[in-house]
Formats: structure tokens, C-alpha cells, sequence
């Protein structure tokens, strides 16, 4: 039986680690050259001996994934179009369902949907366990994998078999669709208390979240005297929108976050920026077990400078920090290179942001009130009729457009107040203000 020649693709495999990374080969050990030697004994076996041909490129693709994969759930090697994803997420734009995933044991685990996309309206829930995609079983791919399936042209359906605590597992069947996320929204709850819900953080959420704050300040007829900030089922997102927005809110020196890791570029602070635009009147942060990552730093952050009380349940705790690295031919490595650390000190890893006040997931709504979250444009009162726009002047248009809207945003206000999070954020807020008048 005829072997390659190992030593050859050894020396290519150092060269390739080096040439990916750019960095400089550390000195290895005796251990370390015998088990690469053993790596490249196996890979030998298997283009000899396994029943079908097999492309060493896969094979090599295939070992570093397991490698990476292994070292923990967010940490992934990137094929081209998983580094193409990584940036059409950071702007806001992507096709699929609209969920964001870890790989949990032999399923794939739901950390939150997103809102107004098809997995939220289809009522998938934190915490929700896939078990299946389609035919396919969870436990037989990777996170990357599953993604995979799950994205797909506009307008077609996948089904989902989830696992739900208390549940019989069930099948739900998803139209994707090109989900665009809108991640900031504010309404007036009532008069002097604005409600503002963060879906994620992208780099514009700053800016989006405060012009929000001064349209409900316009609406209100004067600034509003406090305020809800809604985090909850809210993923995360990029650092520099959590830091923004917080930012908005702390008025005195200090961090935001900070960030330590084994290698001094990965050891960072994030400073305050003085200027407090809500004038440092009260605010509640509602948070639950799907807050994660930049919800986590916000909430942190908030909560350590007394700046705001935090309500709901324990965080997710995902407090690490990824790395992307660009390779060759359009590939990437997703590295965790830090944790994350409150102003105070407190890792967020595997921990969570604590609340102050511990809320019970109470249903203040009965099953017709629930109704209202598959509320569709065709069912408002005074919504649009489908008729030729001709016949119509742009005011008229313009006019029904802002009747649409106000409707929306009354059932929208109707259900807010019947969340038990929302409604004992408020009698907190008035409690408050009456203190500080």
C-alpha cells in the first residue's frame, strides 16, 4: 500500500496556519509536532482506506471546523457566505427566519426571535430547542449547517420540529422572507411615561433611539418625566451601538464596559461621555432570559452607575468577546478573544445581569386580548383599501397612510399595558416621580 508523503504535508499545514493568520509561528513542542504528525496520519488513512473518495480540502475544512467548534458555542470557522452574513446582520439586512441560535447539545437552542419577523409571528419563544430542519436531525450537523437550511429564498417555507419545556414537541411551518430589522420603536404609554423597545444594536441604534426619545418628548407636549427600555428577547449586537446607547443616559466619568483577554490589543475600556438626555429622571430596564450580550452591556452598565432600575429576569449571560479574522479566498475565523466586564467589575459570562426587582412572567391578557399580536394591516379600522392609487391625491394618500399608523400604534399602546413587565415598570416610574418632584 502506497502512503503520501506526510512530512510534505506537514510543512504545508504550518505554512497554511501561518499564512491564514498572519501571525508568528510560536515554538512547538515535541507533544504538539506528534499529534499534527498523527493528524496527517489519519488524513492519510482516510484518502486511502474510506469507502469513497473523499476531496482533501473538505477533510481539512471539515478538521478545522471540529477544532474551532470545539472551543466554545460562539467560536466557528466561516465559509464565504458566513462571513458575507456576519455582515449583512451588522447593517440590519439578512434573509432567513429571524431567530438568533446557539448550538445546545444535539439541538440547536432559540436564544430569542426577533421581533416582526416570521419566526416571532409564527410564536417561536427563547428558550425553544430545534430539533429537526425539514428531514434533517439537529444532532447530525453544525451550528453553520442549520443555519444553512434554515435561510433561503423569500417566500419559501421550512418546517421546524421544536422542543418547548412542558411541551409535546411540535412542527411549525416558516415562510422565510428578507427580514429587515427596525431596532429601535418608542410609544407613549401614557402621559410623561415613554416606552422605548430595543430589538437589537447595530451601529445607527444610538442615533435611532435618540431621535425616538424626541419625537415621544414632541408628542408629549414637554420632556417626558421617565422612562421604560425595553431589552427583553433582545440578542445583542454590535459593541459600539450598546455603548451608544448608554452613553445617552450616563451623565457622569467613568465605563461603559470593559474587555480583558490574554493578549494586551484584547484588554479595552469604554469610557463615558457625560450628558444624561432623559435630565436624570428615573428609568426602568426590563430584561428576561433572553437578553443577551450588548442588552447585557447596557443593562450593566445602567444598573452599576445607579442610573436606572433593572426589572424582569436573570440575563443570558453571554459575555464574550469575537474576533473575526479574514483568511484566504474569502474564508473567516469567528475567535472569542475577551469576556466582557460591568463598570464594576461583574463578568457577564455564563452569569447574567441580575435584576433589581424579580418579576414572574404573569399573563395580564385573556386569549381574545392575545389575538391583537396576529393583528394584520387588513384588519385595522381605517386601514388603506386596495384601489387604484390614481384616484387618490398624494394628501389623501398621505392622510390615510397617517390613520394607518395612529391605529397601529393604539393597539400596539393597548397591548403594551397589558404586559405585566410594562405595567409594573410604570406604577414603579409614578411612584418615582412623585419622590423626586
Amino acid at each position: 500500500m502506497t502512503f503520501f508523503n506526510i512530512s510534505k504535508y506537514f510543512k504545508f499545514f504550518i505554512f497554511f496556519l501561518f499564512a491564514a493568520t498572519n501571525t508568528a509561528i510560536y515554538a512547538q513542542t515535541d507533544a504538539e509536532e506528534a499529534k499534527l504528525k498523527e493528524f496527517f496520519s489519519i488524513y492519510n488513512y482516510i484518502q486511502q482506506l474510506y469507502v469513497d473518495e473523499v476531496e482533501g480540502d473538505n477533510l481539512f475544512g471539515d478538521a478545522i471546523k471540529g477544532m474551532v467548534n470545539g472551543l466554545d458555542p460562539h467560536s466557528n470557522y466561516l465559509e464565504p457566505s458566513e462571513q458575507k452574513d456576519l455582515v449583512e446582520n451588522a447593517t440590519g439586512k439578512f434573509g432567513g427566519l429571524g431567530i438568533v441560535i446557539t448550538k445546545k447539545d444535539d439541538a440547536i437552542q432559540v436564544i430569542s426571535p426577533i421581533d416582526d419577523t416570521p419566526a416571532y409571528r409564527a410564536g417561536i419563544q427563547a428558550g425553544d430547542l430545534i430539533v429537526k430542519i425539514g428531514n434533517s436531525l439537529v444532532s447530525d450537523m453544525t451550528l453553520e449547517e442549520g443555519v444553512e437550511l434554515m435561510r433561503g429564498m423569500p417566500e419559501t417555507s421550512v418546517e421546524l420540529t421544536i422542543v418547548r419545556e412542558n411541551t409535546e414537541p411540535f412542527v411549525i411551518n416558516i415562510n422565510r422572507e428578507i427580514i429587515t430589522i427596525i431596532t429601535v420603536k418608542g410609544f407613549l404609554i401614557e402621559k410623561d411615561i415613554g416606552y422605548i423597545r430595543i430589538s437589537a444594536f447595530q451601529e445607527p441604534t444610538g442615533e435611532l433611539l435618540k431621535s425616538t426619545i424626541e419625537d415621544l418628548n414632541t408628542k408629549n407636549g414637554e420632556h417626558l418625566k421617565s422612562l421604560i427600555i425595553d431589552l427583553r428577547n433582545n440578542p445583542g449586537g454590535t459593541l459600539n451601538g450598546a455603548v451608544d446607547v448608554s452613553n445617552l443616559f450616563i451623565d457622569k466619568e467613568g465605563l461603559v464596559v470593559y474587555t480583558k483577554g490574554r493578549i494586551p490589543s484584547s484588554n479595552t475600556e469604554f469610557e463615558t461621555e457625560p450628558g444624561d438626555i432623559m435630565h436624570n429622571r428615573p428609568i426602568v430596564v426590563l430584561i428576561n432570559e433572553g437578553s443577551a450580550s450588548a442588552s447585557e452591556i447596557v443593562a450593566g452598565a445602567l444598573q452599576d452607575h445607579s442610573r436606572a432600575i433593572i426589572m424582569g429576569n436573570t440575563s443570558f449571560g453571554k459575555g464574550s468577546v469575537q474576533t473575526v479574522i479574514e483568511l484566504r479566498d474569502g474564508f473567516g475565523l469567528k475567535l472569542t478573544t475577551a469576556r466582557y466586564y460591568t463598570p464594576s467589575g461583574r463578568s457577564i459570562q455564563a452569569k447574567g445581569i441580575e435584576p433589581d426587582i424579580f418579576l414572574k412572567n404573569i399573563n395580564l391578557e385573556n386569549e381574545d386580548e392575545q389575538t391583537i399580536a396576529n393583528t394584520k394591516e387588513k384588519d385595522l379600522d381605517g386601514h388603506l383599501e386596495v384601489e387604484d392609487p390614481s384616484k387618490l391625491s398624494p394628501d389623501e394618500i398621505l392622510q390615510s397612510q397617517e390613520n394607518i399608523k395612529e391605529e397601529n400604534d393604539n393597539i400596539v399602546i393597548a397591548r403594551l399595558k397589558k404586559d405585566y413587565f410594562i405595567h409594573e415598570a410604570s406604577n414603579l416610574l409614578k411612584a418615582l416621580t412623585i419622590l423626586n418632584q
